[in-house]
């Protein structure tokens, strides 16, 4: 297990070639400056097809709670066609399954270990308490097993979890260890949506394999993670019929920042973010998520005959067209009767309330070449034992958050809230950051102002910078309400 090790210097080294720039993400490279190779022969775009995800099922829906067991192991699937990859799983499924939740309706999952590592499970997005939060010291070791609960206590929205022990958190989550949990509530099921067979939950990555086929883990990896993985399938295809989808995607890699689009130009619907519902959805060509992120969008397909194939594209490198430009394609096949629309309003978000109380907060890492770069926030390495934000219980509060790098992207998650992003270098946000939010982007130079009301659990809880490799590194920081 890789705890610190780091191609920044190449990440440097590489900025003045256009991979990185201080404006944040550059476009895809041209084909001719491939800056990584897989090991392993990749199947061209497009020969694999795109699995759905798994449904988990509880064992027991007594007493208003659904109860789940779940195994956390090794186990060997097919990526690439015709070789078996070593991967980290819930319950064997890569990638993880889908659990699908209600609010006002406990959910109990026991989590057994049977790992050689220690293992810590994070509901991300999720409002929990402390013991329920899978906190990075929070572990459980092998041959051992872990149960949290969670009450849902909160509107609908898109929620993850993922592995969060300290150090080994950015390896776990690179193996495998994520899994979506759709949280839907009473204003969401009225809707409507695209739902069912229509509603296709889609988790997108990144990997780097050896010649052996296998996962290959180097901490800060920006540039040799270069096959896209759409449902752990490498550049796959989609069937779909000749009307609306709802597609619910999360950017499951650790380091990547995706911006979607489909080939044609054409619009996509987007409804929700990593808090649930927009208030109001709007129309757009492209659709951007940094690493944890997540977007809710319907794309209606009646628009194209039968027969079409439209390529879902990534703009943003590092890495060529050919290797990351191609995140999967979504073929026309059929016709299908379509009920479904989206309404022009789809909920109304809470008033945020009167904030008493500002705080600064500055992400950084060392980018001048080191062979050990350190992940800062406010200028130091996370110590488990320091609490660095005190807050009063039922209070709200203004964050302005920066990133203080001038080459290296970073992002910002806070565990237990769901905040609003009031600004972005000290203009309006975009509609896209309009609603809840829980991970919020953060390219080199850029600042977000957030409003944040921290009125359910008391405790100590962590915010850090969700690019996994960053906050292993130490850019992370506690907080505690009481």
């Amino acid at each position: 297990m890789v705890t610190r090790r780091s191609v920044l210097g190449g990440a440097i080294g590489a900025a003045g070639a256009g991979l990185l720039t201080t404006g944040g993400l550059a476009p895809l490279l041209n084909a001719g400056s491939a800056q990584a190779t897989e090991a392993v022969t990749v199947p061209a775009p497009f020969t694999v097809k795109m699995p759905t995800l798994p449904v988990l099922s509880p064992y027991n829906v007594l007493g208003g709670q659904d109860t789940y067991a779940v195994t956390i192991k090794e186990v060997a699937r097919e990526i690439i066609p015709g070789v078996q990859t070593k991967v980290l799983t819930y319950d064997g499924h890569f990638p993880g399954p889908v659990l699908r939740a209600r609010s006002g309706r406990r959910v109990s999952i026991r989590h057994r270990n049977s790992l050689t590592m220690p293992v810590s499970v994070h509901l991300h997005g999720g409002s929990v308490s402390p013991e329920n939060d899978g906190g990075p010291m929070d572990t459980f070791g092998p041959g051992t097993s872990r149960t949290y609960t969670y009450p849902n206590q909160q509107p609908g929205a898109a929620l993850w979890f993922h592995d969060h022990a300290h150090h080994m958190e950015s390896e776990h989550v690179f193996r495998g260890l994520s899994a979506m949990y759709l949280l839907s509530d009473e204003t969401e099921r009225s809707l409507p949506l695209p739902a069912g067979q229509y509603e296709v939950p889609i988790a997108l990555r990144d990997a780097r394999f050896d010649e052996a086929g296998q996962l290959v883990y180097q901490m800060d990896d920006v540039f040799g993670r270069t096959t896209i993985l759409a449902n752990g399938r490498p550049s796959p295809y989609f069937e779909v019929a000749a009307r609306k989808y709802r597609f619910r995607l999360l950017n499951s890699s650790n380091m990547r920042f995706f911006q979607l689009r489909l080939s044609d130009g054409g619009q996509m619907i987007q409804i929700g973010t990593d808090g649930g519902l927009l208030e109001r959805p709007f129309t757009t060509d492209t659709v951007g998520l940094s690493p944890a992120e997540r977007a809710d969008v319907v794309i209606d397909f009646s628009r194209y005959p039968v027969g079409t194939k439209i390529v879902l594209e990534n703009t943003l490198g590092p890495g060529t067209p050919d290797q990351v430009g191609k995140v999967l394609r979504f073929d026309v096949v059929r016709t299908a009767a379509d009920p479904s629309r989206v309404p022009d309003v789809l909920r109304t978000l809470p008033a945020m309330r009167t904030a008493t109380v500002q705080r600064n907060i500055v992400l950084s890492m060392d980018e001048d070449g080191r062979e050990e770069p350190r992940g800062l926030m406010d200028g130091q390495e996370w110590d488990y034992q320091r609490i660095d934000q005190t807050i009063a219980h039922g209070t709200s509060e203004i964050w302005t958050v920066t990133n203080a790098n001038k080459i290296i992207p970073h992002n910002f998650h806070m565990h237990l809230i769901q905040f609003r992003v009031l600004e972005r270098n000290g203009a309006p946000v975009a509609p896209a950051e309009a609603g809840l939010k829980d991970t919020v982007r953060l390219f080199p130079g850029e600042t977000v102002k957030l409003h944040a009301t921290f009125d359910t659990y008391k405790g100590t809880y962590v915010y850090h910078c969700h690019l996994l490799d960053h906050s292993a590194m130490g850019m992370m920081a506690n907080f505690r309400v009481r």
